[in-house]
Parts: structure tokens; sequence; C-alpha cells
């Protein structure tokens, strides 16, 4: 038998969430299946069999390297029976929409572009519980999508590294009926880049990317104006030589995160750095000393300490 991993269900420790958790009584939407396997071997031949139990599959595609090695995988297990869809927002930067289309070109899968307008306020808002509302309305899509289509399987590209981050979008896939086949197999992002490396993949590297409401503060609104400010500021750091860099947008003020190994690089270019994200329309260009990482709009922040409470990622031994 496999163990659940409990996508948040209520505040775990309470009697009824142990007596669910034990029973095998939690609503299908709040659990993930969570294989036994030990070796890379064995959890990728979970994952191949967790692939061809669907007749046909869409990938809910992002250009980036998980839910592309999902939807060459998908494609080697199921040949013509897979599709990616690519949900081209307001949210994103205009090169994940070109890389996306490239991408799917390369891989010699059909993709299908869904358009959807600025976010309404429920998002736009940008209180911490954002994400989940915006990948709520996303899944939605892509299940009435998959349903005119008569395909039954959707599945993203979250992971086992995932499991450490607060991610609330997973929920509202979850509920929505999307599988996480890696995070299923416990397939780490390290070891997605090696499988795709291995596979020869020219994308195995491509750094990791996000919606460009995470680098906006929790409780300051999602406008286009302060959106576009990060998108031409980012591009501007990726052509200097600094890809998959952050700047974080605090009401004009640009923090930017590089990896540390960077930062002397980034300093020694400090005049051309910040003249490409003055230019964006930043009034103040500062430098993280703490390096890039993951999730650094969510440090210190009271309100996610509240909202991490009743939404956690509750694991199986050992969490």
């Amino acid at each position: 038998m496999g163990k659940w991993i409990i996508l948040y269900p209520e505040p775990f420790g309470t009697k009824r969430s142990m007596i669910a958790a034990a029973t095998g009584t939690i609503p299908l939407q709040r659990q993930v299946r969570r294989m036994t396997g030990t070796t890379i071997e064995e959890r990728m031949g979970q994952l191949r069999r967790r692939i061809s139990g669907c007749d046909q599959l869409m990938v809910s595609f992002s250009g980036g390297v998980d839910s592309g090695l999902l939807a060459a995988l998908g494609k080697e297990i199921l040949g013509d029976n897979l599709q990616a869809v690519f949900i081209d927002s307001p949210l994103v930067p205009r090169s994940a929409v070109s890389e996306a289309r490239e991408m799917a070109g390369l891989l010699g899968i059909p993709l299908g572009i869904i358009t959807v307008p600025f976010p309404g306020e429920i998002v736009s808002r940008n209180l911490p519980d954002r994400c989940y509302h915006c990948k709520k309305s996303f899944s939605e899509l892509l299940r009435a999508w998959a349903d005119e289509q008569g395909i039954s399987c959707i599945a993203d590209g979250v992971t086992e590294s995932d499991r450490s981050e607060y991610r609330p979008g997973t929920r509202a896939a979850t509920e929505e009926g999307i599988i996480h086949p890696f995070l299923e197999a416990r397939i780490t992002k390290p070891e997605i880049r090696q499988l795709a490396r291995e596979r020869g993949l020219p994308f195995w590297d491509k750094p990791s990317s996000a919606c460009l409401a995470s680098r906006i503060p929790y409780g300051e609104a999602l406008t286009r104006e302060n959106l576009h400010m990060v998108e031409e500021a980012e591009a501007g750091l990726a052509e200097a030589g600094f890809a998959g860099s952050r700047v974080r947008n605090h009401g004009g003020i640009a923090r930017i995160e590089v990896p540390e190994a960077d930062i002397p690089r980034l300093v020694a270019a400090r005049e051309t750095i910040v003249a490409l994200v003055k230019e964006a329309g930043f009034s103040y260009v500062t430098l993280d000393l703490m390096g890039y990482r993951s999730g650094s709009m969510d440090e210190g922040s009271g309100s996610m300490d509240e909202v991490r409470g009743n939404v956690a990622v509750h694991g199986g031994e050992g969490s």
C-alpha cells in the first residue's frame, strides 16, 4: 500500500483530520497518491504506469522543464493521445508564450492556448490566497477544455521538491481533479533536470520561472503597470547575462535577486544594471544580499503565518 500526501486538509492534528487520514475518508480532491518506490528506476516505472493508465492525457503546459519533461514522457507512452494546453495570462511574461510554442514544436506535440483577461478583484487585490483563486479559475478552464474533447486525465508538472514551498495553487488544481505524476512518484526537481538531460532535451537546464504576480508584495494590488515593470526589468537582466533572476517590485523600488555566486558579477556591472532597471520604470535599484530564493515574498509575513496554519501541506512519515 502506498501512503497518502494530504494536500490542504483542515489543520493536521485535529481529531477529525487524523481519523480521516487513517481511514482514507478525506475527499479525493484533497489526496495525492504517494508511491512506494525508492530508486529512481522504480519511481520512473511507477510514473510510466500512472501515465499509461490514461487513455488520453492533457498536460497543463508552462514551457518549463517540469511540464516539458512530462509532455515528452506522455508522448513516449501515449503517442498521439496527448496534447498540451498553455494558459496565456497577463500574469505571465510575453516571452513565456513564445517559449511554450517553441518547446511544443520541439517535442512534436499539439499545443492549445487559452487566452484569459487581466484577473478580477479576487486575484488582483493580491492577498496571500491569490495563487489559490488564480489556479482555481485556470484549472476550471482546463477541465472544461478537456471535457469538451472527452479527455479525463489532466496532469501538471508539480514535483516532490514543491512540497517544501507554499503552493496553494496545487490545492486548487487537485480540487479540479488534476493529477501530479511527479509528486505522486516522489520525483524531485534535480531528478527531473537529470532525466531531461539524459533524453537530450535542450531545455533541461532552463531556469525556473513563476508568474509575475509573485514579484509583488502581498496586499499591494496587481496592476498592468507594476507587472510590466517587472517583466521589462527581468528581460533586461536576462539580456545582460542574468537569466532566471528576480526583480521584486516594492512600490517602485526594485529588489534584485540573483544566485549568490552571481552577486559579485552583478555588482561589477552595476552601472548597466541600474540603467536598465530604471528604464523599466523603477525609481530605486537595490540588490538582495541573501541572493535568489524561491518564495522570498513569503518571508516575515504575519498574514502568511496564519495562512500556512490553515493550508499547510501534510505528508506521510517524517513530514
